[in-house]
Order: C-alpha cells, then structure tokens, then sequence
C-alpha cells in the first residue's frame, strides 16, 4: 500500500504517460494520417507551434529552477520535502505538466500532425488522474493548510 504522505506515486506516470503518446500519435499518423490545415493558416500555426515551444521550455526551466531553489525532487514519484509556490508555480500548480501538454499540442501546430493534439489532451487527463490527483493528496496530507490555500489561490493547469 502507498502511503501517500511519503510519496504520491509508485511509478513516475508523467514521463510514461507523454512518450507513450508521442509514440502513439506518430504511429497512428504513420498508419492513419488525418487532414491538416491548408495554407496560409498552416503557416500561422508552425510561428505560434514554435512560440509555444519557446514558452513551454521558458515555463519548464522557470519550474525547474523553482524547485531546485526549494531543494525538492522534480521526480514526480518521489515525496517532497518543500512546497514550492514560487516562479512558474505562482501560475500554475503543475506548469511541467503544463508545458509537456504545450509542447505536444506545438508538435501538431509544427509537423501538422493532428494526432498529436488528440494526444496532447488525452495525456494531460491521463497524468491529471494517475498523477496530479495523488499528488495533491500527498501534498496536502504533508503540508496541510498551507497547501489548500495554495490551491485556493492557483488553479491545476492554468
């Protein structure tokens, strides 16, 4: 039995959860491929899919960088030791998970892939349930009060 005040999760379920949905996004694009958006719409949306790129990598290392100022994992299996609210945090509970989905949604707006949107969204509910749900039980049994103000005052995702 997992004992939720000491870790969240057993497996690290965000890093599984995304390369399995690169993977299947490419392999269904490969055997499936589904329409894409004609020019010049196509070409708008490769600028804003690299936009996004830079911002969801800006959003990651700003995370990062939080986390390692508190001096808690970034392992989203392990328990944390500090509640980090600060940085990329102040805007988002989970800006890593925040930036991963960017990130799979700008591959689309990039490759005009559209499996990888469906995807995008399909692997952001699926950490939101196997991770984020666990975590923020964990994190509330370990930090309390000032965990639930915390939520109170910065939503999940965005």
């Amino acid at each position: 039995m997992n004992d939720r005040a000491n870790t969240p999760n057993v497996l690290p379920w965000p890093p599984i959860i995304y390369l399995a949905a690169i993977a299947l996004a490419s392999i269904l694009n490969f055997l499936y491929p589904l329409p894409w958006i004609g020019e010049p719409l196509s070409d708008m949306l490769f600028a804003i899919g690299w936009l996004s790129i830079l911002g969801a990598i800006a959003l990651y290392v700003s995370s990062t960088r939080a986390m390692k100022k508190a001096n808690t994992t970034i392992l989203p299996h392990r328990g944390t030791d500090h509640l980090v609210t600060h940085g990329a945090f102040s805007l988002s509970r989970n800006p890593i998970y925040l930036a991963n989905t960017v990130i799979m949604i700008a591959i689309a707006l990039i490759t005009g892939v559209a499996w990888f949107i469906l995807f995008g969204l399909i692997a952001a509910f699926a950490t939101q349930k196997l991770a984020i749900e666990r975590e923020e039980k964990h994190l509330e049994l370990r930090f309390g009060k000032k965990y639930r103000d915390y939520a109170k005052s910065v939503r999940r995702w965005i």
